[in-house]
């Protein structure tokens, strides 16, 4: 004997579960977006601060005239 298929009306307990388990995820997944888009705009402040300091830095170290110049990145990454 063959079992007969379950259907599931519209607004019944089946469907509804499913409904707010998906909208459950869906708000996590938007609070989760929500923190990685500011942790991101942290970090880009922060690395914007860190090459302005470098470059401020860099631009008052004195040069002795016919002292070679040295980059400092050279071969460093």
């Amino acid at each position: 004997a063959a079992a007969e298929p379950v259907s599931v009306l519209p607004g019944s307990l089946g469907r509804g579960s499913w409904c707010n388990e998906h909208d459950t995820i869906h708000g996590r997944l938007d609070i989760i977006e929500e923190k990685v888009i500011k942790t991101v705009e942290h970090l880009e402040s922060e690395v914007k601060s860190l090459l302005n300091i470098i470059s401020e830095t860099t631009s008052n170290i004195p040069i002795t005239p016919g002292a070679p110049l040295i980059d400092i990145l050279d071969g460093k990454y």
